[in-house]
C-alpha cells in the first residue's frame, strides 16, 4: 500500500510538473501552450491580444546641412594641445585670467616620463609646409610648459614644437611633423561679419576626452573690447574680439570658431562665467578675430615674436571716467574722447618727445583716438623708429607732438 500511494503520489507530481511547464510554454511561446490548457480544463479559448508597438520610420530630414558640411570641413584639423610640465604650479600667464579658460589638472601622469599633465586646450592646424604642420592654439595653453603634446582628432599623440608665442594677443604656433596631417582649416575674413551670423566653436571641452566637440551659436558682436589680465588679475590691457553665444567651456581655448562656409573667423580664447557683481552669465563667449590672428601668426612663424613700438605712458580712456574722476582730473567739458595720460614712463619715447602726465591723447596721424584699442591700433601699424603727430589737450588747450617710436 505504501508502494502504490508513492506511486500516485508521484503521478500527481509528475501532472502538477507537467501544468507547470504547460503554463511556462505559455508564457514563452505566445499564447499557444496557453490555449491547449485552458481545452484540457474545458474552458474556450481567449482571443489572442497583440500589444501595440512602435516603429522606426525611415528619417524623412536631410542626413546633413550647411552647419554640419562647415564641420566635416574642419574636423580633422582640430586638435587638443596638452601642457605637460615636470612639476605642478599654481599658476599660468593667462592673459585672460579672470575668464578661466583651460582645463588644469596636477594629477594626471604622463606614462612615457615623470610629466604631468598640467592642462589641456586646443588647437587647429592652418598649413602644412616644408614637411611641417603648423598649429595655432592660444598662448596661455602652452605657457609654462616643459613640452607640448597634441592628440590629433583620431587619437594619435604626437609631440610638438613651439614656433612662437605673444601673451599679448594670446596667441601661440606649434609645428609637429607634417605626416600626420590629413586636413588643414583656412581662415576666412572677421572683417565682415555680422552679428546674428550662424557659426560653430570647435574643441575639447573639459579636455581631451571630449575631443572634436561642436557647438553652434550666433555672432553676438563683431568689436567687442575686454580687457586684458595678468596671472595677478591686473588689467594690462585691452582687446578687440569678436562674442558668440556658441558654448565655449574650459579646454575649448584655442580652438576654432567657424562660419557656415568652413572658415575659421575667429581663435575662442575665453569665456564670460560671472558679471563683476558675481552674476551668473550664460552665453558669452570670445573668440580673436581671424584677421588679427593672420597677422600675429605670420610674424611668429617669421620672427618667433612679436615686437611692438611703445609710446612708454600709461592710459585710461576718457570715456571710462565718471564724472567726479573727470572734475578731479581737471579734463575740460570741451573734451569728450581720446585717452588720459595717467603716468609717463621715464626716458621713454614720449617723456623725451614732451608728452606729460594729465594730457589727453585725441588723434594719432590725424586719426581719432577715442579708446585705448584705437590707440593701440594705429601704433602697431608702425615700426619702431617711425614718428607719428600726436594731438594732445593740454590745459584745455590743443597743440601737436611728434613722437619717434622706440
Amino acid at each position: 500500500m505504501a508502494e502504490n500511494n508513492t506511486k500516485n503520489s508521484n503521478k500527481h507530481n509528475a501532472l502538477i510538473k507537467t501544468g507547470i511547464v504547460g503554463v511556462v510554454a505559455g508564457l514563452l511561446g505566445g499564447g499557444v501552450a496557453y490555449a491547449g490548457l485552458s481545452q484540457i480544463n474545458g474552458q474556450n479559448a481567449p482571443q489572442t491580444t497583440v500589444a501595440p508597438t512602435a516603429k522606426v520610420e525611415k528619417s524623412k530630414s536631410k542626413n546633413s546641412s550647411q552647419m554640419t558640411n562647415a564641420f566635416n570641413t574642419v574636423k580633422n584639423s582640430v586638435v587638443s594641445v596638452v601642457n605637460l610640465k615636470r612639476q605642478s604650479s599654481s599658476s599660468t600667464s593667462d592673459p585672460f585670467g579672470i575668464f578661466g579658460s583651460d582645463s588644469s589638472s596636477s594629477s594626471k601622469k604622463n606614462s612615457k616620463s615623470d610629466l604631468e599633465t598640467y592642462s589641456e586646450g586646443s588647437g587647429v592646424i592652418y598649413m602644412k609646409s616644408n614637411g611641417k604642420g603648423y598649429i595655432v592654439t592660444n598662448n596661455h595653453v602652452v605657457s609654462g610648459s616643459d613640452e607640448i603634446q597634441v592628440i590629433l582628432s583620431n587619437g594619435k599623440k604626437v609631440t610638438a614644437k613651439k614656433v612662437g608665442t605673444d601673451a599679448e594677443t594670446d596667441l601661440a604656433v606649434l609645428t609637429i611633423d607634417g605626416k600626420y596631417v590629413t586636413q588643414t582649416a583656412q581662415f576666412g575674413s572677421s572683417k565682415n561679419l555680422e552679428p546674428g551670423q550662424q557659426v560653430i566653436a570647435v574643441g575639447s571641452p573639459l579636455g581631451s576626452e571630449y575631443a572634436t566637440s561642436v557647438t553652434q551659436g550666433i555672432i553676438s558682436a563683431k568689436n567687442r573690447t575686454v580687457d586684458v589680465t595678468n596671472s595677478s588679475g591686473q588689467v594690462t590691457n585691452q582687446a578687440t574680439v569678436i562674442q558668440t553665444d556658441a558654448a565655449i567651456n574650459p579646454g575649448n581655448s584655442g580652438g576654432p570658431l567657424v562660419n557656415m562656409s568652413g572658415q575659421v573667423i575667429g581663435i575662442n580664447s575665453m569665456k564670460l562665467s560671472s558679471s563683476s557683481d558675481g552674476t551668473a552669465v550664460e552665453g558669452m563667449g570670445f573668440a580673436i578675430p581671424s584677421d588679427e590672428v593672420v597677422s600675429i601668426i605670420n610674424q611668429l612663424v617669421k620672427n618667433g615674436k612679436i615686437t611692438r613700438p611703445k609710446l612708454g605712458i600709461r592710459i585710461v580712456s576718457v570715456d571710462e571716467l565718471t564724472e567726479y574722476g573727470r572734475k578731479k582730473l581737471g579734463l575740460p567739458d570741451s573734451v569728450k574722447s581720446g585717452v588720459y595720460v595717467a603716468s609717463v614712463t621715464k626716458n621713454g619715447s614720449a617723456e623725451k618727445a614732451g608728452i606729460k602726465a594729465r594730457d589727453v591723447i585725441t588723434k594719432i596721424d590725424g586719426k581719432d583716438v577715442d579708446s585705448v584699442v584705437s590707440l593701440h591700433t594705429a601704433l602697431y601699424a608702425h615700426k619702431i623708429g617711425d614718428t607719428v603727430t600726436l594731438q594732445v589737450v593740454r590745459d584745455g588747450k590743443s597743440q601737436y607732438i611728434k613722437v619717434t617710436l622706440s
